[in-house]
């Protein structure tokens, strides 16, 4: 099932043209991993799913992006970043404890429960696999916590909101291969409940956890298709030669 309808995609900053007639539909439950060399556009397409580029100066954006069919400009914003999450490249803890970094946006939504209010705590830690390395610690500081455990609790704070899509912007570039790992597993068991939009500059990381790999290039998509294909035999020539590492 479509979730995103994306047709005729462009978008501006000031003079400068970010992203060229972009048209492609996003699945549901799937992970979408997009690539390609700075200054392509890929985070540029993936702020304007939950329209992040709107708070950008002599933003301008052309075409129609429908989310459940809807077009999102006609969506209330605050909605719309509810149902379309975000993890970013550096993990902000709020200057929080542990347990209210997750409670925090549950709590926005009104749930006053604490009975239910723990449950979807530590149902959300389980998800982002953090929970057994955080149970007996929840009143703790969040900034205690390592680098890839504060990016862990970045993703159960955006899953604790039941958003539809959820998108990772870079999400593992500053953390080791173990914290790395976790994360990927963790993106792997979500696509059972969730979308995922991937940013990666990581090929690697695209080939691993990616369903479909799209490849941008210059603000245009030259190319989206099941993963192993990208990766083994991609129609156009460009996307070979940055997988194989001649350019980017």
């Amino acid at each position: 099932m479509v979730i995103f309808g994306i047709k005729n995609l462009n978008i501006w900053f000031g003079l400068i043209q970010a992203l060229k007639n972009v048209s492609m539909d996003i699945q549901s439950n799937e992970i979408l991993s997009v690539i390609g060399p700075s200054n392509s556009g890929k985070t540029t397409f993936l702020r304007m799913l939950n329209r992040l580029n709107d708070l950008m100066p002599n933003f301008r954006m052309g075409g129609e992006v429908k989310l459940d069919k809807k077009n999102i400009k006609e969506i209330d914003v605050e909605l719309l970043r509810k149902m379309v999450g975000m993890v970013f490249a550096l993990p902000l803890p709020l200057p929080l404890s542990i347990f209210d970094n997750v409670a925090y946006g549950i709590r926005m939504h009104g749930a006053r429960n604490t009975k239910l209010l723990k449950e979807r705590v530590e149902s959300v830690l389980r998800e982002a696999y953090l929970w057994e390395e955080v149970k007996d610690r929840l009143s703790s500081s969040a900034f205690k916590l390592s680098g890839g455990q504060q990016q862990r609790l970045c993703i159960a704070r955006t899953l604790a909101v039941e958003p539809e899509v959820i998108l990772f912007d870079e999400p593992c570039s500053g953390l080791d291969p173990i914290s790395t790992a976790k994360i990927e597993d963790a993106m792997i068991k979500l696509k059972q409940k969730y979308t995922i939009v991937l940013v990666t500059n990581n090929v690697k990381q695209a080939a691993r956890v990616g369903d479909r790999t799209a490849f941008f290039l210059g603000g245009e998509l030259i190319e989206l298709d099941k993963t192993d294909k990208i990766f083994t035999a991609p129609d156009d020539s460009r996307t070979d030669d940055y997988i194989r590492g001649k350019f980017g």
